[in-house]
């Protein structure tokens, strides 16, 4: 029966694949059924919700960060913050390190940002763009900003993702970045290598600047734009919890959106709850979302996450494939193993919360250290879902920059990063890189 369940799961997945629906039905369709097996193996009502509730409360609290990402992304377009740094960041780009040089742009911001989605949807369109115009290849141009979106989705203190991996581990999110800023020196020190080479073979052959010209002709580019950029930078680096280092950027932005860009208390607002909206449609283009009510999915899909796998948890539905990923780890070790289990979840679950979370579950025992496994987890889990062209974390940034899996070859950041990881991770745990 259990088999049954989980292969009318994975229909679930791949009808809400291919309908184009949100994989949150499918997570809904599978939370009902497993609890209708922990029912029939004899568990109560009252059980069964006990053992979700206690993964959900975790998952909360990468909720609440969604939330105020959701904010911050609203106000930080109407404030100017994200038109300053498009603006101003595109000026410094030389036509032969184009595809560098927009790594790097996509890795601060993200890292800024927190955010994969929003890069793509921002800066990363005005890159494509520019590339387009410019006689760049578009599959190489999305897969360089594939791998600098994903450079903050996996490591900055603002990311929903890196945030879920603290709460699942029971590990400190702080601590965490810290030590993926150190295992991504290497993968990332590469990645521009190959880059650097990649944008003398693609140089940009002319600047369009008619989409820039539109952004400076709408916002007042002051220096003070970045200044919720750096509170997000600087808060972080003094240890101010994450909640309050986004309200005190959201709030900076905020205020200039007011006092320098001329939106009223109401239009600030608007753009915190529903996203900023322009009325021109060439800055509809690039600027237009953001705000809570574009993470509604992302609140769902978190939430049903932590109810299902509780469910599965706390029944035994797992004891199986428990066993069967702590005799992978046994022969080939943790981290291999946590290639392949995460693998196998992102490309069958199509979602890296999903992913982080089923990592945690099937391979938590195998660990005594905590923030060993967080580490694997973000190694793995987390930029390999940006691999798999069905799964959400990959098909809607490319769907963004109006790319294919054309440009996952060129996305070198997520695919070095584990392969890095695992011929180093003996250096960042020498005592225990060998155990099991």
């Amino acid at each position: 029966m259990l088999t049954g369940c989980f292969v009318l799961f994975f229909c679930m997945v791949a009808l809400c694949l291919g309908c184009g629906w949100s994989v949150a039905w499918a997570l809904l369709g599978g939370l009902g059924l497993f609890w209708l097996l922990g029912l029939k193996k004899g568990f109560t009502n009252r059980q069964l919700w006990a053992m979700a509730w206690a993964k959900c409360k975790k998952s909360l609290i990468v909720v609440r960060v969604i939330f105020l990402i959701g904010v911050i992304t609203g106000v930080w377009r109407c404030g100017g913050v994200i038109a300053f740094c498009i603006v101003r960041g595109v000026e410094l780009v030389t036509p032969g390190l184009f595809l560098a040089a927009a790594f790097l742009l996509c890795a601060v911001f993200s890292y800024v940002l927190g955010t994969s989605y929003g890069v793509s949807s921002t800066l990363g369109v005005i890159l494509m763009a520019l590339a387009r115009s410019g006689g760049v290849s578009p599959a190489v141009a999305a897969g360089v900003v594939l791998s600098g979106v994903y450079f903050g989705d996996r490591c900055s203190p603002a990311s929903s993702a890196a945030a879920l991996v603290a709460a699942v581990t029971d590990t400190d999110h702080y601590h965490n970045v810290r030590q993926m800023l150190r295992t991504g020196v290497l993968p990332t020190a590469l990645t521009l290598g190959i880059y650097l080479v990649l944008s003398a073979r693609h140089p940009l052959e002319q600047m369009d600047g008619a989409v820039l010209a539109t952004l400076q002709g709408r916002f007042d580019m002051t220096w003070l734009s970045l200044v919720p950029a750096v509170i997000m930078f600087v808060l972080p680096l003094l240890k101010v919890p994450i909640y309050w280092t986004i309200l005190a950027s959201a709030a900076a932005a905020a205020v200039l959106a007011g006092a320098v860009q001329g939106f009223t208390p109401l239009d600030i607002l608007s753009a915190a709850w529903g996203g900023y909206h322009p009325e021109d449609p060439a800055l509809s283009t690039v600027l237009s979302g953001g705000g809570v009510t574009s993470m509604t999915a992302s609140y769902v899909i978190v939430a049903l996450t932590g109810l299902y796998s509780g469910v599965l948890e706390g029944t035994g539905s797992l004891d199986g494939l428990h066993r069967k990923a702590q005799a992978l780890a046994g022969r080939i070790g943790r981290f291999p193993a946590a290639i392949v289990v995460s693998t196998l979840c992102a490309g069958i679950l199509c979602n890296q919360a999903v992913t982080s979370m089923m990592c945690q579950q099937l391979l938590g025992n195998c660990y005594e250290d905590k923030e060993e496994l967080a580490l694997d987890i973000e190694n793995s889990g987390i930029m390999i879902s940006g691999l798999i062209p069905w799964s959400i974390a990959c098909s809607i940034p490319l769907a963004m920059l109006g790319s294919d899996a054309g440009a996952l070859p060129y996305a070198c950041l997520l695919w070095l990063t584990p392969v890095c990881y695992l011929f180093t991770k003996k250096h960042f745990y020498p005592a225990r890189s060998t155990q099991t």
